[in-house]
């Protein structure tokens, strides 16, 4: 399982909420700060993959592209990878970034869901909104599972049902 997503969307938080161990990933208020790919290995039965950001972060353009450049190679025909988790983050709108991700999981085949973040930062009406439109976006993308997540680090929202959806599937990353 490989979670990507924009920098700053909560990954590193939700790989921690999701294993119940607070320091496992590295969590840091500067967007950017995951520069390669973290392996995280549970039990043999489980690799969760922590990915470098897209989008902004706080380093030069060349690095950012190199970390972009790592991502996607790490994606594109790993036989082994059965999921991605993607992360959008419920408080702000899709960006052309996420639109340029979801298109390259779609072309590279690779079967993933939106899982969106920090809904505990959201009011209950505007994530129904938030919900509606990128349950949406997904029901339009062949390699995009059709049914979303909404998750909060923080408050243990959408975690259980997360965790379950990922130890369905059990094989290492």
């Amino acid at each position: 399982m490989a979670f990507a997503g924009r920098s700053n969307v909560g990954k590193s938080s939700l790989v921690n909420a999701l294993t119940g161990r607070n320091s496992l990933a590295r969590i840091s208020a500067q967007p950017g700060r995951t520069k390669q790919l973290n392996f995280f290995n549970l039990g043999g039965r489980l690799t969760l993959v922590d990915m470098p950001g897209y989008g902004y972060a706080v380093a030069t353009k060349e690095v950012k592209e190199d970390w972009q450049g790592l991502m996607f190679n790490y994606l594109r025909g790993r036989t082994t990878l059965q999921r991605v988790i993607l992360l959008l983050d419920a408080r702000i709108e899709v960006k052309d970034n996420d639109l340029a991700a979801i298109g390259t999981l779609d072309r590279a085949a690779v079967l993933y869901r939106i899982v969106l973040t920090k809904a505990d930062s959201v009011k209950p009406q505007d994530l129904i909104r938030k919900q509606a439109e990128i349950q949406a976006l997904a029901r339009k993308h062949p390699a995009a599972l059709s049914d979303i997540l909404t998750t909060s680090s923080a408050t243990g929202l959408g975690i259980a049902e997360l965790r379950a959806d990922l130890a369905a599937l059990g094989n290492p990353a």
